[in-house]
């Protein structure tokens, strides 16, 4: 039943990106593995781990889309969910680093040996076995988003009153793992990994690996997201957004709807989160920041609220300016930058870029296939009738 779902909630343009991504997973780590280092299509590694980063944002644009462009929760706090998936991975990957530390410690990471910390936290313990901590990749984010939704949506706040408090939630966390007491590495975070289940995560084809299960992360969120938006529950979850009340009054508990879409969004950047970690080689107090929850609605404005697609595409347009500008001159001036893109695109291209391009295609689309039908059918023979006959 539900590969039917998944298959039935896939169109052409759906289809063709899903291709995309997994042509791009096969081809960009084949490349740098197997091409000499001269080659011109050869990609080189910290291009492969730059473009891993990429696909961890487009899951999380996604996760994002899902609940604002289909829900209409605008939470300001995603990155918290981001950052918890991050520092559980994180926490693993200093477990297994084990004796080959600063300090030699075999049981604890080196900044507890650094802060004279008697023994390992027990909220620590399990995470040096991988299956545990993948679990907790997707519980602590999930249970914190069912934990404050629920709360929240019996509370019925909506609108900028809960974009307001998503975002109080983040910056609570943020000065709560800047503490060195708190037992996550304080200021400095968790760094200097050494392994990922055994391979050296610094090497090649570990990177090369990284990559393709980003990319595989972003082909099943994305299946998982157009089996929502195009069930029954999708259209629930629509009305919602269109009319709140109005779908209260029909019967509908509409604060399990948005309870469950918040849920599974705050999994799915979870996962996104334990992705980008160890392909960028730290997880600190700085992705807790409100400022990167904003940017992360920002890339969903640009690439389109509401496509899904417009969502990853418009994370990875924008983290690829973002790369490109903040590496010259223009450094300095990126956030003024970000923040007129982010004005001119509501102001002009309100739908965001495949939005925009959506509804300038559907119309050529739509008079095209009526084209064709008239042209089959004076081919058949067959011509409107005269209404003067």
């Amino acid at each position: 039943m539900m590969p039917h779902a998944l298959t039935r909630s896939l169109d052409r343009s759906a289809t063709i990106f899903l291709l995309v991504v997994a042509a791009l997973g096969v081809l960009i780590p084949l490349s740098n593995l197997l091409l000499p280092s001269g080659s011109i299509f050869q990609v080189p590694t910290y291009l492969v781990a730059l473009f891993g980063k990429y696909v961890c944002y487009a899951v999380l644009a996604l996760s994002i889309d899902l609940i604002w462009g289909y829900c209409g929760i605008l939470s300001l706090g995603h990155g918290a969910f981001f950052a918890l998936g991050g520092y559980a991975m994180g926490m693993y990957l200093m477990r297994q680093i084990g004796s080959r530390g600063v300090y030699g410690n075999p049981i604890l990471p080196d900044f507890m040996v650094f802060l004279n910390y008697p023994k390992l936290p027990w909220y620590w313990y399990g995470f040096d076995m991988f299956w545990f901590a993948a679990l907790m990749v997707l519980v602590v984010p999930g249970l914190l988003a069912f934990c404050f939704g629920w709360l929240a949506f019996r509370s019925r706040v909506t609108g900028v009153y809960l974009s307001i408090i998503t975002q109080a939630m983040t910056y609570a966390l943020l000065l709560a793992f800047f503490r060195n007491d708190f037992g996550f590495g304080g200021n400095n975070g968790l760094t200097d990994f050494k392994d990922i289940l055994g391979f050296n995560v610094q090497a090649d084809g570990t990177r090369a690996a990284l990559f393709l299960l980003s990319c595989l992360a972003l082909i099943i969120a994305f299946l998982i997201c157009r089996a929502v938006v195009t069930s029954k529950l999708g259209k629930v979850l629509i009305a919602v957004r269109d009319a709140e009340s109005r779908t209260r009054f029909l019967g509908y508990r509409v604060e399990s709807y948005k309870l469950f879409v918040f849920t599974l969004s705050a999994c799915m950047a979870g996962v996104a989160g334990a992705l980008y970690v160890p392909q960028v080689g730290i997880i600190n107090p700085g992705e807790f920041a409100p400022g990167n929850s904003i940017e992360a609605v920002i890339w969903v404005a640009v690439g389109g609220r509401g496509t899904l697609i417009g969502a990853a595409l418009g994370a990875i347009v924008v983290n690829y300016a973002k790369t490109y500008f903040t590496s010259g001159p223009l450094a300095p001036y990126w956030l003024f930058m970000l923040g007129a893109l982010f004005i001119l695109v509501t102001l002009l291209l309100p739908k965001g870029l495949i939005g925009t391009f959506n509804a300038w295609w559907e119309p050529y689309k739509a008079k095209r296939l009526s084209d064709a039908a008239e042209s089959a059918a004076r081919e058949d023979g067959v011509s409107e009738p005269n209404p003067a006959e």
